[in-house]
């Protein structure tokens, strides 16, 4: 089994709702997002996933929650914006573009901070 990975990082805001701290309150992070993909054959090149097609899929995806507040997006106004769910909104996304049979979103790490963060993975 080959595990592949790239990191890239976002700035975006968010709040806990009913969170009993100052977390309930809008705050930022710089999140460092990091994706894994597994796959158990590499493709002709060698290569298991092209780290370029990793990397651009992700971005795209993160685009969309770079400078933003959190708590606007569809999805985290049903679920609160968490690094847990963070994690796993990404890798849902992430899963939807590049899963082929082959290749495969293995997890997502997410950090709020240097120290901080959360892992999904299925």
């Amino acid at each position: 089994m080959y595990e592949i990975f790239i990191q890239t990082r976002i700035s975006s805001a968010h709040y806990l709702p009913g969170y009993p701290g100052p977390c309930r309150e809008l705050h930022g992070h710089n999140w460092v997002i990091k994706a894994s993909a597994q796959c158990d054959e590499l493709n002709d090149l060698g290569m298991g996933v092209d780290f370029k097609f990793l990397k651009e899929n992700l971005d795209e995806i993160c685009r969309e929650l770079d400078h933003i507040v959190l708590n606007e997006i569809d999805y985290f106004k049903e679920h609160s914006p968490t690094s847990e769910n963070v994690a796993r909104y990404l890798f849902e996304k992430l899963g939807a573009r590049i899963n082929d049979g082959r290749v495969r979103v293995s997890e997502i790490e997410v950090r709020e901070t240097p120290g901080s963060g959360a892992i999904y993975r299925e």
